[in-house]
């Protein structure tokens, strides 16, 4: 539905614009991220493909974040407007963590983050390895693009809708059921089987 109202959460814009990157372009992301010849930039970008996270939140992430054994990283969420600290753990493929394992010095996990960058030109690497991708200009090719993407992609792959707030660091669930909107496989399955 792309219905949007004053102060009412969309996966599209007032004009209609998707604001999220479909599966395709991810998988375009991947392998330009695979290719990359920055290693940093390959683990950045595909962390945020990954754990949905804020480009900020990214940033933040130092070796104590990954958590190895478990499987997950740690990702303090920044965007809690009480001024509660809170993190969240975020379930990632194990081929991320042995990436980020063999990139980044972890030997002391403390001493820095795991990306030196701010948080603009961050967003201006992201930019252009999407550009890379070929994923076409517009508000969804952008690092919210890739975090609405994850939890459209969760959706689909049937993660229960409390566990993709929990991930995202959704204070509400109003916020996460926007991912309930687009149409996925099965309902377009169903549709076909309507005008068949």
């Amino acid at each position: 539905m792309r219905v949007q109202s004053r102060g009412q959460l969309s996966l599209y814009t007032a004009a209609g614009e998707r604001k999220y990157v479909n599966e395709a372009e991810r998988n375009a992301l991947i392998a330009a991220a695979r290719a990359c010849p920055s290693r940093k930039l390959r683990t950045f970008c595909l962390t945020l493909v990954y754990t949905g996270c804020r480009i900020s939140e990214a940033l933040a992430i130092s070796g104590r974040s990954l958590e190895l054994a478990s499987g997950f990283i740690v990702v303090r969420s920044l965007k809690k407007r009480n001024g509660a600290i809170v993190f969240r753990e975020v379930p990632v493929p194990p081929q991320l963590l042995e990436e980020l394992l063999a990139t980044h010095d972890l030997s002391e996990p403390d001493k820095d983050k795991l990306w030196p960058w701010c948080r603009a030109h961050a967003w201006c690497l992201i930019k252009g390895l999407m550009a890379d991708a070929g994923i076409a200009d517009g508000i969804h090719a952008t690092p919210k693009g890739l975090r609405h993407g994850f939890g459209l992609h969760a959706v689909r792959s049937g993660v229960p809708i409390n566990f993709i707030q929990r991930w995202l660091g959704h204070a509400r669930m109003e916020t996460t059921a926007i991912y309930l909107q687009a149409m996925g496989v099965e309902e377009r399955e169903i549709a076909a089987r309507m005008w068949a």
